[in-house]
């Protein structure tokens, strides 16, 4: 089984940046092949990794949900619906040089997102056996490893910024991964954004107040803001970039 690390924190802190520039590291370091999960509805980290998604798992369900209701069958002659399912949900890994993609995405309908999660995890469990690490970007909370969908954790990393709330609420997703007994093997913090790449005194109290176990601090890098607005791929940061650099020295410590 590969080394599995979920990235996990509140929206807008930086977890999905974090989790493509990870994704970036690994490939570097020669430790591949890896398996890109984006399992948020809200799926971006393509473009932190400027890669174009054809389909998502959701866009496939959709597709199947519509042709059963139409007169249209897509399915060709002689194949089953199963098989053809099969084939279709194959056909959702994106594959990169050193890396594949499995995006989960949004489903049109409403209600809530059981069926695609139900893929996910049979995506997951069917490929993952074939690469060396599995990053995951998760949704805010920790939906998909409470659910079972990851098949083991070897870490989260639990991503906030520079605030009390944003300690706050990762403090509430450890404690839920305490609650629930998930089978994770290190728990760890990165605080992003920092000015000046310190933290005040404040934050710190909150830190050790949520028992948290603080991997680095990551300091506010404005190149980041300066690639996003032009629509630029945050993995094509200079090297010497304050938050590749950082980064870089949290995860030598934290990922074999």
């Amino acid at each position: 089984m590969p080394y599995t690390i979920a990235v996990a924190g509140k929206g807008g802190t930086g977890k999905t940046t974090i989790s493509g520039l990870i994704i970036d590291y690994l490939c570097k370091q020669g430790k591949t092949p890896v398996l890109a999960v984006d399992a948020d509805a809200n799926s971006n980290l393509n473009e932190v990794l400027g890669v174009e998604i054809e389909e998502t798992l959701g866009d496939i369900r959709e597709e199947i949900v519509r042709a059963e209701l139409s007169d249209n069958n897509p399915i060709p002659g002689g194949m089953s619906k199963q098989d053809y399912m099969e084939f279709r949900f194959n056909s959702a890994i994106t594959e990169m040089d050193d890396y594949d993609m499995l995006v989960m995405g949004r489903t049109q309908g409403s209600g809530c997102y059981c069926f695609v999660n139900g893929l996910l995890q049979t995506q997951i469990a069917k490929f993952a056996g074939n690469y060396r690490y599995l990053v995951v970007d998760n949704e805010a909370g920790m939906e998909h490893i409470s659910r079972g969908i990851l098949p083991k954790v070897d870490l989260i990393l639990l991503i906030s910024d520079c605030s009390r709330r944003g300690i706050q609420a990762v403090g509430r997703i450890q404690q839920l991964v305490y609650d629930l007994k998930l089978p994770a093997k290190a728990i760890k913090l990165i605080v992003n954004r920092a000015p000046g790449g310190e933290l005040n005194q404040g934050v710190k109290d909150e830190i050790e107040l949520q028992k948290l176990d603080l991997a680095g601090v990551i300091p506010q890098d404005e190149a980041v803001y300066e690639f996003d607005s032009a629509g630029k791929p945050l993995v094509q940061l200079p090297e010497d970039s304050v938050i590749k650099v950082k980064l870089q020295e949290i995860i030598k410590e934290l990922i074999p």
